[in-house]
């Protein structure tokens, strides 16, 4: 499956729920968002259906997100049926963490083969100020290292915030030294804002990073199917990774679409273009007519984001970060 501009897309991410059991002050507003209506939602059998149609057009990687995907009941079950279908190589899920230690076995033996848990500082009362919740970076601490344990590849996401947390990114990415886990830094991006105060880019964030860790050595063991770029310093067993979305943006080589929980099939992470894909569902098109679909959207996707240039711009969406699925 090819876009206009000859790229391959072989990777779909899915926001299974747009609720959250956190309320991140980068993502969403203090007293959280309206909650989509429940019929509004993909059920998990139109979920499975779309899936299985966008395996048979050329999607290898699944990525389960949010909202929080360990909220919604039945996430197993998903995992499972989505690791039986023909074509799908890898099933991935970005979470919170939370409540990942009671899921974890099961979501393994289901399939699951990777893991992403957000963690954005390793001080309780800064966490607590960031997720906008109480005690809980213990419970996410011990999620990473279960995941580690479990065999699955394991990968912190750590957004790099100005005045935020820029005086522990280094030891957030010593996380990594004795441990075989990517640590990743995401440039702050200003999804459904206009705020640019906060991003660190990726040449300054590695240069904070240098002056504590060392040299940063280019490290190409594969740790995903996504964008980020991975360096190993000195002495570590695990790796350090940087998403420059802003700074360095990697739309020439995008490979990647987005599906949010009522069936919309988003084309970019900025702009709001795409198309409906649960009325197609509900009204009992075809598997062949919904593929059709598909393919005449992605003549819409754009050859790149211009996040640096909002007020230019056109088409672009102003919601929260909660309720695209990152």
């Amino acid at each position: 499956m090819k876009d206009r501009y000859g790229r391959v897309i072989d990777y779909l991410r899915v926001s299974v729920t747009d609720r959250c059991n956190f309320r991140c002050v980068y993502c969403m507003p203090p007293d959280g968002i309206p909650s989509v209506s429940h019929d509004d939602i993909l059920r998990y059998e139109e979920l499975l259906r779309l899936i299985r149609i966008f395996a048979e057009l050329g999607i290898k990687h699944i990525r389960l997100t949010g909202g929080e995907p360990t909220v919604r009941r039945g996430l197993v079950k998903l995992v499972r049926e989505i690791h039986d279908m023909p074509g799908i190589e890898t099933i991935s899920m970005t979470t919170n963490g939370l409540l990942l230690p009671t899921l974890l076995d099961d979501l393994k033996d289901a399939g699951l083969t990777s893991v992403n848990i957000s963690l954005d500082t390793l001080k309780e009362e800064r966490f607590d100020e960031i997720t906008r919740t109480t005690g809980n970076l213990p419970k996410v601490l011990d999620a990473i290292r279960l995941a580690e344990e479990e065999g699955l590849n394991t990968k912190v996401n750590c957004v790099a915030m100005r005045g935020v947390n820029d005086d522990e990114l280094a030891d957030i990415a010593a996380m990594a030294k004795d441990r075989n886990i990517g640590v990743r830094f995401i440039e702050y991006m200003p999804i459904g804002k206009h705020d640019y105060e906060q991003a660190i880019y990726k040449d300054e964030l590695l240069d904070l990073l240098r002056s504590s860790l060392g040299e940063l050595a280019e490290d190409p063991s594969p740790r995903g199917n996504g964008p980020a770029v991975y360096y190993k310093p000195e002495g570590f067993q695990g790796s350090v990774g940087v998403i420059s979305a802003m700074s360095h943006a990697f739309c020439d080589t995008c490979n990647r679409v987005r599906m949010t929980p009522e069936g919309f099939l988003k084309l970019c992470l900025q702009y709001d273009v795409g198309v409906n894909l649960r009325s197609p569902v509900r009204q009992d098109l075809t598997d062949d007519q919904i593929k059709q679909l598909i393919l005449a959207s992605l003549d819409r996707k754009p050859e790149h984001h211009t996040f640096l240039d909002y007020a230019e711009k056109q088409d672009i969406d102003t919601r929260d970060m909660s309720l695209i699925g990152g």
